[in-house]
Parts: C-alpha cells; structure tokens; sequence
C-alpha cells in the first residue's frame, strides 16, 4: 500500500480525530492534495465510535498497553545530515484507570458470537494481534440466519469512512430570522418541529436484559469515546450546514433537560410551552422563570440588572433575582449548566443567553445528537475530503517528522514502511507527540464512565427519550456530572436498554469521581442482589470507567521544536458542545491558507457538469459506499426526531 502513495503532497494530516477531519476536508475543499493517515484500524481516535465487541477489544488493548513493535528500524539511514527527526509515539497514552464490570451472569456469554459480524482485522503490529481472531465462516452463517436484519460491519475495523445516508424521515431546515419568542421555544404546534415521542405499546413484562443478548446483539451498540450534543446553533451545525457535509448524517432531537434535585430527578421546563405547561411549578414560578429568561436573553441592552455583581458568581446573582430556590437550581445547572462556584455573572448570563438562542431551531430543546453516534462527525468529512481527492491510510503508523536543520521546517514524513513523504504542511493529534517534545506541556484529565442499564433515569410515557441531566457536586469546588442517556432510537444501543454517559473533568480516577454518582441514579448491584434494592431505579447490565487525556488550550509555545509549518490538533475536550474542535480547525487552516475560503459549500453530485472524457457521476467518488448501517426499524423512527440538518432554500 506504501509503495504506491504518491510521495508529495500540499498537506499531511496524521489522526482522524474530529479538528484534523475537519482540516483535512477544508484542504481538500480549497484544492490541496491531502494525505491523511491514522495509526489505528479504525476512524475517529478518542473522538470513535464501537460496537460492543469493538469497544472490548479497544479495553483489552489499552489495559494492555502493549508497545508496538518497529518492524522496519533503518529508517533513519533515510534522515540526510543536514536534517532531524523528530520521533512519533508509536503507542496510546492518552486512556488511564480504565476498568470495566459486568453486573450480570457472564457465564451465560461463553461462545456466544456477535449477530453478524465481520472478520476482525489484527491491530497492526500489536503483540496482542492474536486475541483478535477471526470467525469461521460456518459460525457467522449460522449466527447471521438467527439475525438477518443485521447487516452493519463491524465499527471498529471499518476502513472508509461512514456513508451517506441522504433519505431522512423528517427534513429540518435552518433559519436565520429568530424573535425572544421563537427562542424561548414557542409551542410544539406553533414551531411544527417538535420531537413528538410516541409510547410503545408494551403489554408484556420487560423482559431481563443477561450479558449474552449484549453480546449477541453487540452491533446494534455504537458506543462514543467522548459524549458530546451539537447546539442547534452552535459552530459545528453551521459548519455542517455550511460545507453540506450535513447530508451524510441524520440526528435526533434531545428530548428532555432533567434535574437532579433532593435525590430526585426531575423534568426542566425550559421552552415556554414546557414552562407553562409544567405542573411541577405554580403560576408565580412560572412567571418569576418567563420574567428573567425574557432578560437574560437581550442582558446586553440592561446592563444596570447586572453591573454591580459582575466581580460575583453567577449563583450568587441568581440569590439577588426574584427566584425561589428550585428555579435557581435549574437555571444554574440545567440551563446555563455553570460552575457554582467558578462561573461569573457574565458567563452564566452569556451561557443562558445561548442555551435560549438554540432553542426552537430543531425541537423544544437546544440540542442535537447524531444517529449512530459521535463518531460518524469525524468520519463525515473524512468523506467529503475523499470525495475532493483525499488519500486515507488507516493501519499506516509514521515514524518520524524530517526537519531542515538550516530553516527550522518540517519537509517530509517517514511512514512504517520506509517511504519518505514530502509536503508543505503536516497536521498532527497531540497524541502522536513523543515525551520530548510535551516534556513542559501540562494535561488536563477527563473522567468517563459509560453504563448499559435497563430502563430509563426518568420513566415517563415513551421508551424512546434522549436526556441530559446535570448532577451538581456535593462538595462545593468540585466539578458537576453531565449525564447524557441515549435511548435506541438513536442507533446506539439493543432495543430494550439505554446507553449512559458520564463525563467531568478529573480530579480523581474516573471511577473515584463518576461512581458515587452512579450509586445515586442506579442500582449497580448484581443481579441476585438486586431483588432486595429498590425497583424504580434502573440497574445497571456493564459499565466501564477510564480517564482521557484533555489537550485541548495548550499553547503553541509549550511544544519543545515544533517546526514552525507543523500544527497541533487537541484531543477532545470536557465541554458539552464541539466548539473548541471547530474553532481550533479553522484557525490552523487559515495560519496555512489565509486567502481561502474554510470550506466553503460542496457541490451537490447532480449539479457537477462532467467532460466526455471525464468519470461519470456514478462512478466518481461520491458512489462509494464506505459503510452500511441497520436501518430504524419503524417503531424506533417512529417515536420522532431523526432528522437531516440542510439549509433552508431562502438563505443565503
């Protein structure tokens, strides 16, 4: 495969994260040829996506930890004298504390094969290549005649990225015109938008959920390294709708904001259709909450509301409005969804003001998820950057960047197998960095927790709800829990569980810091024990703990002799939203391209007019089907919400 890559390019990208996907597609927008290349066999790095069994293959290999061995060691006869190397890091150090637990009968699970899936490839290089061997053909066949439906490879060994799917049951398109109504969410009715969940006629008792139907129906999971929603008007949705790269995804509303209150969750009204409708709240709070949601949404044109507290925090402001207790505790944590105790007068205000902004664009709340999961983002412009000329390599590690002694800048790549690629620019992940070069840079950390569990955090009248729910610390200082619970309407877990994210940022193990509280939403007991627990709450089937290595805010300057045309791209961060990725991502592409546009629209296949001589439309690159997804079944789609985010025809 080496030997046929070209051996100059405009632009090398190393890491298929979010920031450098983003990179990647704008270059190969803009008409530069574009090499990008990932040492893993699979697309996204931290930003990923797996399956079940993909994501315990992935613990495996980083509670391992196993180096990967060089099977080519003269490539530095290749380095001239007049020039440098500086080595990659040829293995994964930004996943710590990981460790997983089944709460269920695991005996049951021996031999059981996962419904259909694919051959999986070995991790290139990995001493532990062996624990991934492949199926037998009469295996898969037996196993795939019990699951025909089943027809999605398996996620961790995909090697193109996701496919487009173009069909979508409910078209949502943007809108630049909004008013202090439209933003506070006016009702389901007015706005024709509005995820409309339908109950599940379930006449049967839920059935138990055992270890061996996870596992035999591990590919209806796509479990996200990093949980994050996209602000309807966030960065990264105008980007999407922006580039067109918004046509190779869906998404699906988020249906409720929640609150952990007094031990108990509860439903945040937040658009005034919510605020009005709710009954949890009494006609003065309803009036108290429209009243200073109203201000928060134009506080720039009132600033003497605000200008004595703006040295204060922002919950120390919401004591001096005319709010009950309740009412500050959801604006705080469920709507500006701030720090207690950190966040400033202006911040929360600025937090709310944009939590507001975001609603009724898509739905009654001001978030999106992507069906299939966070990691299709990634994979989507790595789509759009083939589709304009890229070159993907997964499974391809790169030795060392060759440095010019006399100017300082980087001139080519060594890759694995001995090529020696030039190129203008080379963007790489953070985490190909070798310690020499971060020895002054200081990480931060990120605590995740994902957990299988059985039903929902807050029962209500469908099955099918996507929820964020913001825990609140109990020891002032220390940072709140974001909560996020996936229903399987999104594509992301088997009919019948849910899929729950924990993220904060680390001050301990993740498990020291997330399972007290899952203790408080969940009965993590087993199975036998659980019987003697309290029924209402749900229990938990698998979890698994790690700590992620945050990058994101590091300056340039902390990189020891980082050549002046190579750029850092930042591992994901511990904020809800993408908008540091995006950020980050246009402002490299603009440092190497400042009079280009960051990409600008795509043409659409049938508008490109193509020469005699030229490919036919259907042969070009835009009919590659990279990878095929199960499809909703009607009961899930039909519980609302998937959605394909396009541009409205009247704008511009």
């Amino acid at each position: 495969m080496a030997d046929n890559l070209p051996s100059e390019f405009d632009v090398v990208v190393i890491g298929t994260g979010l920031p450098e996907s983003i990179i990647a597609a704008a270059c190969a927008r803009s008409g530069q040829s574009v090499l990008h290349v990932d040492s893993k066999n699979y697309y996204g790095g931290n930003w990923a996506s797996f399956s079940f069994s993909g994501l315990l293959s992935w613990i495996k290999e980083n509670q391992q930890k196993t180096d990967v061995s060089d099977e080519w060691d003269d490539w530095r006869k290749l380095i001239l004298e007049n020039e440098e190397a500086i080595s990659l890091n040829k293995k994964e150090k930004t996943i710590q504390h990981i460790e997983d637990f089944c709460f269920g009968d695991q005996d049951s699970a021996e031999g059981v094969e996962e419904a259909g899936a694919l051959p999986k490839l070995p991790v290139f290089g990995a001493a532990g290549a062996e624990g991934f061997a492949q199926e037998s053909e009469e295996a898969r066949a037996a196993v795939e005649s019990t699951v025909p439906e089943s027809t999605e490879p398996e996620k961790a060994t995909g090697t193109e990225p996701a496919s487009a799917r173009e069909g979508s049951d409910a078209e949502i398109t943007s809108e630049d015109t909004s008013s202090h109504s439209a933003a506070l969410g006016e009702s389901a009715g007015e706005l024709g938008q509005t995820e409309a969940a339908v109950p599940e006629a379930s006449a049967q008792e839920p059935k138990k959920i055992t270890y061996s139907q996870i596992v035999r129906e591990g590919r209806r999971f796509n479990i996200d390294l990093v949980s994050k929603l996209l602000f309807s008007r966030g960065l990264l949705i105008d980007l999407l709708i922006k580039s067109n790269v918004s046509r190779y995804a869906e998404f699906k509303n988020v249906t409720q904001i929640l609150a952990f209150r007094e031990g108990k969750v509860e439903q945040v009204p937040c658009s005034r259709a919510d605020v009005f409708n709710s009954r949890q709240l009494a006609m003065v709070e309803k009036r108290m909450l429209m009243k200073f949601l109203t201000f928060c949404l134009d506080y720039e044109q009132h600033p003497e509301e605000y200008q004595d507290y703006e040295n204060s925090t922002f919950a120390e402001f919401l004591r001096t409005q005319k709010l009950t207790p309740s009412l500050q505790h959801f604006i705080l944590h469920s709507i500006a969804m701030v720090s207690e105790t950190d966040c400033s007068t202006l911040e929360g205000l600025q937090a709310t003001k944009k939590f507001l902004q975001c609603l009724g664009r898509y739905g009654n709340t001001p978030f999106l998820f992507p069906l299939y999961g966070q990691g299709e983002i990634p994979q989507c412009f790595c789509r759009l950057c083939a589709v304009f000329g890229g070159i993907y390599c997964l499974r391809h590690p790169v030795q060392c960047l060759v440095v010019d002694k006399e100017s300082g800048r980087c001139k080519a790549i060594v890759d694995h197998f001995g090529q020696r690629i030039s190129a203008k620019y080379f963007i790489v992940e953070d985490s190909y960095l070798s310690e020499s070069v971060c020895t002054n840079v200081h990480y931060r950390q990120i605590s995740r927790a994902v957990l299988i569990t059985d039903q929902s955090v807050l029962n209500t009248g469908s099955e099918q709800q996507v929820s964020i729910l913001t825990v609140p610390p109990v020891d002032l200082g220390k940072p709140a829990v974001c909560v996020i619970e996936l229903c399987s309407s999104t594509m992301t877990c088997m009919k019948g569980t849910y899929l729950v994210h924990l993220t904060c940022p680390s001050t301990k193990t993740a498990r020291e810091d997330l399972e007290p509280v899952v203790q408080k939403l969940f009965n993590v007991n087993t199975e036998k024990d659980a019987e003697n627990e309290e029924l209402e709450k749900p229990r938990v089937l698998w979890a698994v703990y790690f700590n992620m290595r945050d990058s994101s805010g590091i300056d340039r300057n902390s990189y020891d002799r980082l050549p002046s045309n190579v750029y850092v791209c930042s591992g994901p961060d511990s904020a809800l939203g993408n908008d540091c990725a995006v950020k980050q991502a246009e402002t490299i592409f603009q440092e190497m391209f400042p009079t280009e546009e960051f990409c600008p629209p795509a043409p659409n296949p049938e508008d490109i007019i193509y020469d005699e001589d030229e490919i036919a439309p259907e042969e070009s690159g835009f009919s590659n089907s990279p990878e095929t997804k199960p499809e909703a079944s009607t009961e899930e789609m039909s519980s609302g919400g998937s959605a394909a985010v396009e541009k409205a025809d009247n704008e511009e």
